[in-house]
């Protein structure tokens, strides 16, 4: 499997993911710029986090626009694998790729911080190899990571197992207080209907290193190269 990872003016997280997918594939891992409009041949395109743009306009809006999200849309038009991490996430939702929108934190502030995670649905690429039963600690950073989308879209998504993630307690418990930034339902993350493009708000290639003192986010990982 090659792997390309997009890059945007105001990325900040490539690196961190190209080390990632480096580590667990070991393959040399493609940088995508955003001007380009070739994707190299890449099996699964990743958007990273960051600030694309600035945020300027607003998250992720500015993005979708460029010339490489033409070729992204094309390649999960046809099946192709594509996820978006935290700005990444913001992208796909702008550009049409996954239902739904990131709004302004409910409290406006940013967060930086451990959360818990709860998987939805493991039978997915990027869950097939995630404990269902076990909370996930994955970190966030996000100012624009509240989840919104209509009443119907949201009935859609539960019906279909469209929900990857959805905030938790360490116990696996959604509540209230373990909703960080009021997100509809506590959804931390969701795929498309196709099943082969997923955004999630939280960042699994930060907590994917015995280096880093958190190796929980490295199942998301494992699931993609197995």
């Amino acid at each position: 499997m090659k792997f390309g990872v997009v890059i945007f003016p105001g990325s900040n997280c490539d690196e961190d993911a190209i080390n990632v997918l480096q580590e667990y594939s070991n393959q040399p891992v493609e940088k995508l710029w955003h001007k380009d409009i070739h994707l190299k041949q890449c099996d699964f395109i990743l958007l990273p986090g960051g600030f694309s743009y600035g945020d300027y306009l607003r998250s992720g809006a500015i993005a979708c626009l460029s010339p490489i999200m033409q070729s992204v849309v094309e390649f999960a038009g046809k099946g192709g694998y594509v996820m978006g991490i935290c700005n990444g996430f913001q992208i796909l939702c702008e550009a049409g790729l996954l239902p739904g929108a990131l709004l302004r934190n409910d409290h406006t502030r940013f967060l930086c911080s451990n959360v818990h995670l709860r998987c939805e649905n493991s039978d997915l690429l990027i869950t097939r190899n995630i404990d269902a039963s076990k909370a996930l600690k994955v970190p966030i950073a996000h100012g624009e990571g509240r989840y919104y989308a209509d009443e119907l879209t949201i009935k859609k998504l539960n019906e279909n197992r469209q929900v990857v993630f959805r905030y938790c307690d360490e116990n696996g418990k959604v509540t209230p207080e373990a909703n960080p930034n009021g997100s509809l339902e506590s959804i931390a993350g969701v795929c498309n209907e196709g099943r082969n493009v997923f955004g999630m708000m939280p960042h699994p290639e930060r907590a994917a290193s015995d280096l880093l003192y958190n190796f929980d986010g490295a199942a998301l990982f494992e699931s993609i190269i197995a």
